[in-house]
């Protein structure tokens, strides 16, 4: 390695030095604090207390809200994933037509994805309210009689996916620009061996847009699995409620830490929703060995 290179490298960790330093200090230090008062009992006025793996042992085998706060983002997940998902795709393949004005709807569909944060919690509170919202008003046209939806155990699951369905527009947005790079000749030739619109879309469309799907897919299970903010601000006051519906997993380790000071369990509580996040991302991975088309090849080939 000459000097000229020496001195180089220098200078380039000179100017990454900021990001190194902010990384060790605000996101590897706290991982492995985290991880070590996991095995503690904390609560922050008093040093941690090591206990090994009880709090691993309470949250598996003694605290009954923990299979219900993972039940209700399981349920959460499976059903508000594929339906963004599929939902996505189907937009952004009505939108990649040619017809005049296409542009303003593109625009339409993809501002409500921008649109977030306490305040449309907010507005969709009042879109659900079992008496004046708009959404029971449309429904009421059709001569059906709106649930509670925030009020009701059954309904409150169900208003959050719908609260959720309407801003897939950053995954449509994805789907649409990969779609207008899929090249018009194999459509063409498609079509000179007979496919009809179906045959186009099973065989060229998906599989082309397999590696954006997969991309979609992952980051959906992945934020899904760590839903909080609906479930805070929809029960009123954090708890969950009603029948604790609402209470998920993410919302029943903050109150953990935050309502009853004890980090050291809501540590456990994090580091084993980490665990079976990256369990269904590394079967995530496997399984799109066999459904996942590049370019040049077959799958990941």
């Amino acid at each position: 390695m000459s000097l000229l290179q020496i001195r180089e490298a220098r200078v380039g960790y000179i100017f990454i030095l900021p990001w190194i330093i902010g990384l060790l200090a605000f996101t590897v230090g706290p991982i492995l604090f985290s991880l070590y008062t996991s095995f503690t009992e904390y609560n922050i006025a008093q040093p941690p207390k090591w206990i090994g793996l009880q709090n691993y042992i309470t949250a598996l085998a003694a605290d009954m809200l923990v299979p219900k706060s993972f039940m209700n983002t399981l349920w959460y997940a499976c059903v508000n994933v594929p339906i963004v998902t599929v939902g996505g795709l189907l937009v952004a393949c009505a939108l990649n037509t040619k017809i005049p004005g296409m542009r303003f709807f593109r625009t339409v569909y993809y501002i409500p994805s921008v649109l977030v944060g306490i305040g449309v919690y907010f507005l969709w509170m009042l879109l659900l309210h079992p008496t004046n919202g708009l959404v029971n008003w449309a429904v009421g046209l059709l001569g059906v009689k709106g649930p509670a939806w925030l009020s009701s155990p059954q309904w409150t699951k169900p208003a959050v996916v719908l609260m959720n369905v309407w801003g897939f527009g950053a995954q449509m947005l994805l789907y649409l620009a990969r779609l207008q790079s899929i090249p018009e000749d194999l459509y063409e030739a498609a079509e000179l061996d007979g496919a009809g619109g179906g045959g186009k879309f099973l065989k060229i469309t998906i599989p082309m847009l397999s590696p954006i799907i997969f991309y979609n897919l992952t980051l959906s299970i992945i934020g899904n699995l760590q839903v909080f903010q609906e479930g805070y601000v929809l029960s009123g006051d954090g708890t969950g409620q009603p029948a604790n519906s609402l209470l998920f997993f993410n919302l029943h380790l903050w109150r953990q830490a935050f309502y009853y000071f004890r980090m050291g369990y809501a540590s456990a509580l994090s580091w084993l929703l980490f665990i079976v996040i990256m369990a269904l991302t590394a079967v995530n991975v496997l399984v799109s060995k066999h459904w996942v088309f590049y370019e040049g090849g077959g799958p990941n080939d």
